[in-house]
């Protein structure tokens, strides 16, 4: 795969290398990272040819917005995409914080859920100032779940308004399911969505039905969570799969996966991160990495070239 190759997003104007660097590790996913390791990670993406990142509030509390703006702050703006998410507003701490089980070294604030038409505005302006941006290229509501009908009688109609001002360049959703990103493609009019983990090597449940709908309404799909937590990276028994240790039956999956792909001469990795690109609904995949390091072998793993007998042997249909 080609990295640098870029695709639009539906039918905006916004295009997005093919691979994109999520944040979220670098707010501190787990265990913290240290600001300067954050930085080096998100230069080595660019000198690697990615010129996509996506980041969220949440991650980190606002650091990791933090932190990718400094990072891009002397980089051409036009060469580059930046993406956010609206839904959970930053308030600050008010007496004895609760450490968050998540994100580790965060900033005194905490996050709120907020996904009203007012709290939407509010959280771009709070975005923009983190990132040191005056627009955002694309801006999706952060996990609904619980809230549908404030996503679309809220933050919907705020997004709308946000991207025919021409502050954002392509409205979306960014969930870990794919049946409420169908019920917005039915009743909203998205440029894309951000799915993750549910159109990977291990889960494909939204190649059903989501996916060809995206397809014939032109909403473009950014395909994250490629290794399910962890457990096509390294499919051993304890591995996660959606943040959780993954069922035995998942596990045995992913080492079948594994072996077909060993028998091939390549990595589970380098199939897992690259099997969501066969689908032509999918325009870019997302990783995270918390340092350069890890960086540059998801760079090696997007990049490694693949037989088609593989595509093939993993029943990747879409492939050509």
């Amino acid at each position: 795969m080609n990295l640098r190759e870029t695709k639009r997003l539906g039918r905006t104007d916004v295009s997005v290398t093919r691979l994109g660097l999520g944040t979220a590790p670098l707010g501190g996913l787990y265990a913290s990272v240290a600001h300067g390791d954050a930085l080096r990670t998100i230069d080595a993406a660019w000198h690697a040819g990615i010129r996509f990142f996506d980041t969220a509030p949440l991650y980190g509390h606002g650091l990791a917005e933090m932190r990718l703006g400094e990072a891009l702050a002397n980089r051409p703006r036009d060469e580059y995409v930046v993406a956010t998410k609206v839904g959970r507003l930053l308030q600050p701490v008010t007496g004895k914080a609760t450490e968050d089980r998540h994100y580790k070294g965060t900033p005194p604030v905490q996050p709120v859920f907020d996904f009203s038409y007012d709290g939407v505005l509010r959280s771009v302006d709070d975005s923009l100032a983190r990132l040191k941006l005056d627009r955002i290229d694309v801006l999706h509501i952060h996990d609904p779940d619980d809230h549908y009908d404030a996503a679309v009688g809220g933050a919907y109609r705020a997004l709308a308004r946000l991207r025919q001002e021409g502050t954002v360049g392509a409205v979306g959703a960014g969930m870990n399911q794919w049946e409420m990103l169908q019920g917005f493609a039915v009743q909203c009019n998205f440029d894309c969505f951000l799915l993750a983990g549910r159109y990977t090597l291990l889960d494909r449940s939204a190649g059903e039905s989501l996916l060809p709908m995206c397809e014939r309404k032109s909403i473009s799909i950014i395909a994250g969570g490629v290794y399910n937590s962890g457990i096509l990276a390294d499919p051993r028994p304890g591995a996660k799969f959606d943040y959780e240790p993954a069922a035995p039956a998942l596990v045995a999956e992913a080492q079948r996966l594994d072996r077909i792909c060993v028998a091939h001469g390549v990595a589970l990795k380098a199939a897992a991160i690259q099997f969501p690109l066969t689908h032509p609904a999918v325009a870019a995949v997302l990783t995270g990495a918390r340092s350069a390091e890890e960086l540059r072998d998801n760079v090696a793993m997007f990049e490694t070239s693949l037989p088609a007998a593989l595509w093939e042997a993993l029943g990747a249909p879409y492939h050509a």
